[in-house]
């Protein structure tokens, strides 16, 4: 039998007010049953975000949580946003932002699995989001920090950007960012062209930062709701 497709990826993000952040905390845990039983669902990460300038708890945003998922097809997707899990983040949030990706490439691994499967190479001319994902060496954990500030500003500041979020399944330790761009020649710029990002990178090599890493480049499908009042997959 031959391995499964890439899949379809979509990223859910929720805004939460202030009040309600208590029950925020509490729906990460509270809705994991439901989300195991959703079908069609081959890989799910409930994550915490955060404005990803240092990658530390300071950088945490208690009212904004996410989903990233990966489903066997648009159905089972169709699921998600009408079952138990979407209804009761909607009952607490007073924003929604979501968004359907398909793999173009990715590399690396998380929590020990290849989550975007294994994308033939093709091209895509419109809009792209990139995943990252890392799990610290605690021991090193230290110089990454002290790395991250400057490539987060350039990051921030790279033509092309419409948005990045920080995420991570934990405060310290598990480390991503979720960025939406206008195309791949955008995303490359940043990534292999801009001297803080490229010295980063290689000096994550050379000193061994990392006990698992990801990145995944995602053709963005569609959108619908609001982040921080617009869709920035939208343009």
């Amino acid at each position: 039998m031959s391995p499964p497709g890439p899949g379809l990826v979509t990223v859910h993000l929720w805004g939460v007010p202030g009040r309600a952040v208590p029950r925020a905390v509490l729906r990460m845990a509270s809705v994991r049953p439901a989300l195991a039983r959703t079908p069609g669902l081959r890989f799910a990460k409930l994550l915490g975000t955060g404005d990803g300038r240092t990658f530390t708890v300071r950088d945490a945003d208690p009212r904004r949580w996410g989903l990233l998922a990966v489903w066997d097809d648009a159905a089972a997707a169709d699921a998600l946003d009408d079952g138990p899990v979407a209804a009761s983040w909607r009952r607490i949030a007073d924003e929604e932002w979501s968004v359907r990706l398909r793999p173009l490439a990715t590399r690396g691994r998380w929590s020990g699995r290849e989550p975007f499967g294994s994308p033939r190479p093709q091209r895509w001319d419109g809009p792209v989001a990139a995943v990252t994902r890392a799990r610290l060496v605690l021991r090193r954990a230290a110089r990454f920090w002290s790395a991250v500030p400057p490539v987060s500003a350039d990051l921030h500041a790279a033509p092309g950007l419409r948005v990045a979020v920080g995420i991570g399944e934990a405060p310290l330790g598990l480390q991503g960012t979720f960025s939406v761009w206008d195309s791949a020649a955008a995303l490359n710029a940043f990534a292999y062209d801009r001297a803080p990002h490229a010295a980063v990178v290689e000096r994550t090599a050379r000193e061994g930062w990392y006990a698992e890493e990801l990145f995944a480049r995602l053709a963005v499908l569609s959108s619908r709701g609001t982040l921080d009042g617009l869709d920035p997959a939208a343009g």
